[in-house]
């Protein structure tokens, strides 16, 4: 799988939220569980994934290029988002 993304925003995403785009691309496909939900945004096909990472559940926003995954941002996972993911998976 291809991953792309802007620099700039994954350093902002990195010094504001402590996240890297690049430990979140390896978790998204490594067989971990994942909930994808359609986040369609301004005419763009976005979804959200939520992924837990080291015991925290993550949300990334993310869309297709070609045949690349483009993560647009990610942030630590909200209450409600949280709650759907363990309905889903424990």
């Amino acid at each position: 799988m291809d991953f792309e993304w802007s620099e700039a925003k994954r350093l902002w995403v990195l010094r504001e939220r402590g996240i890297d785009f690049l430990r979140v691309a390896d978790a998204i496909f490594d067989g971990r569980p994942i909930l994808t939900i359609p986040s369609p945004r301004e005419g763009e096909d976005r979804f959200l994934s939520l992924v837990p990472i080291e015991g925290k559940l993550f949300a990334v926003i993310w869309m297709w290029r070609e045949e690349a995954m483009r993560i647009v941002t990610a942030r630590r996972a909200r209450d409600g988002e949280e709650k759907r993911y363990r309905a889903a998976y424990g």
